[in-house]
């Protein structure tokens, strides 16, 4: 697909409900207490994976509209053992999270999914889901994974690695557990599990770098109201920041302050964001985002910065190309087990556009100038993210940029293309 240079990006828009929400929400629906409506679902490739494993696993998921799904809880203990392996598609967080939630039921549990998935490390899980009393089994620390629930124990983990999926596996295995489980972090990572399960009536302990629960009899979680994705929004907020003229407004948009880094940054590098309209909505932070064009200024992001915009690094070496100056990326060695190793497919693909960005173990240099940068092809390499990625470059550029494979942003965000043509002015 070829993208052509942009003038600017007006306009107001709406992006889809949160991922991230959406799979708890369809989670812990699944083992609720009577029915759950979550409004505003994120529909996309990721979520349809969790949708379809839940029904595998003898759960009523209904889609009553195009973003409102109903799911009828079968109780704490209440999934099926499905005959055949659970397909995750190209989800992580499907396979991670539910790893957690089968720990605790009674049966044997096979997931596995696509090529991609099944080339990203699950030892992150299997290890503490092991010492916490489950049969798990593991190709050679990569998927398909076997989980074999048992009688769990609560434990106190510490997480080598800052991972938001890792700790909420933790957690909903927690549930299931004798005794308090409790999950200490090296970072802070996104919290929309806790927030979750808080609502849906569990005791959730959080201090400055842990977070811990204890068993429970039930949950009940009546209704979700999911916000907007501020993944979705991020490629919109890059490309209206960097194309002069522009005024774009994002409304109903989740502004968890730890998936917000990205603004942090933006605005530390001359960005011109304002959120207003904020409120809260089943404990998320919501509000509406106004960006207006600006010239940029480079920045060095942070190892502590990283897991609250892991998502959006790619995109932030785009902004750093058309910056003035020298940025850096430290402390991002999780780049490199995603859908692809982003750190390399990031540098190679600017590169191929002009960018001067060289990569290190874990992040990356870019040597910015204030100028769109040339364009060129590059692939997406089956991953959303650098779809997106291309997206926005060739709305910045002089050329244009194609994007090869650009269809696998319907992973995220099936209609990204549509609304970002919506607001485009050439």
């Amino acid at each position: 697909m070829k993208i052509r240079p942009a003038t600017a990006l007006v306009g107001h828009i709406g992006v889809p409900g949160d991922k991230s929400i959406s799979h708890r929400a369809l989670m812990l629906g699944a083992i609720g207490e009577g029915q759950t409506v979550i409004r505003g679902f994120g529909r996309s490739a990721d979520t349809e994976a969790t949708a379809s494993a839940l029904r595998a696993l003898g759960v009523t998921v209904v889609d009553d509209d195009v973003d409102t799904v109903r799911v009828e809880g079968v109780g704490l203990r209440g999934l099926a053992g499905p005959v055949e392996p659970i397909d995750c598609g190209n989800s992580g967080t499907t396979l991670r999270l539910l790893a957690g939630i089968l720990a605790g039921q009674s049966g044997r549990f096979e997931l596995t999914g696509d090529d991609s998935l099944r080339g990203r490390p699950v030892d992150r899980i299997a290890v503490p889901l092991a010492e916490m009393g489950a049969r798990v089994e593991t190709a050679e620390g990569l998927p398909p994974l076997v989980v074999e629930g048992g009688s769990l124990r609560g434990i106190r983990y510490e997480l080598p690695v800052a991972s938001a999926q890792v700790k909420s596996c933790i957690l909903l295995a927690g549930l299931y557990a004798e005794g308090r489980t409790i999950v200490v972090e090296p970072l802070p990572t996104r919290d929309h599990t806790e927030l979750m399960l808080a609502a849906a009536g569990v005791r959730v302990t959080r201090r400055q770098s842990r977070v811990s629960l204890g068993p429970v009899e039930s949950l009940r979680l009546v209704e979700v109201d999911v916000p907007g994705d501020f993944s979705a929004a991020a490629p919109f907020v890059v490309a209206a920041t960097l194309l002069p003229g522009s005024s774009l407004t994002i409304h109903d948009l989740g502004l968890n302050p730890r998936r917000t880094g990205l603004l942090d940054v933006l605005e530390r590098m001359g960005a011109r964001i304002t959120a207003f309209n904020r409120r809260h909505s089943g404990g998320e932070r919501v509000g509406d985002l106004e960006i207006q064009s600006a010239e940029l200024t480079a920045t060095s992001v942070r190892p502590d910065e990283v897991p609250r915009m892991i998502d959006e690094l790619p995109l932030f070496a785009l902004a750093a190309a058309c910056a003035r100056g020298q940025s850096t990326v430290e402390g991002a060695r999780d780049l490199r087990v995603k859908e692809t190793d982003r750190i390399e497919t990031v540098t190679t693909s600017l590169r191929a556009l002009g960018v001067r960005i060289n990569p290190s173990d874990d992040g990356f240099g870019v040597r910015g100038v204030p100028t769109r940068p040339k364009g060129g092809g590059m692939s997406s390499n089956g991953d959303h993210r650098i779809a997106m990625l291309g997206a926005v470059a060739g709305l910045v550029s002089r050329e244009g940029v194609e994007v090869g494979d650009a269809q696998a942003v319907a992973v995220s965000f099936p209609g990204f293309f549509e609304l970002l043509d919506s607001v485009t002015q050439r």
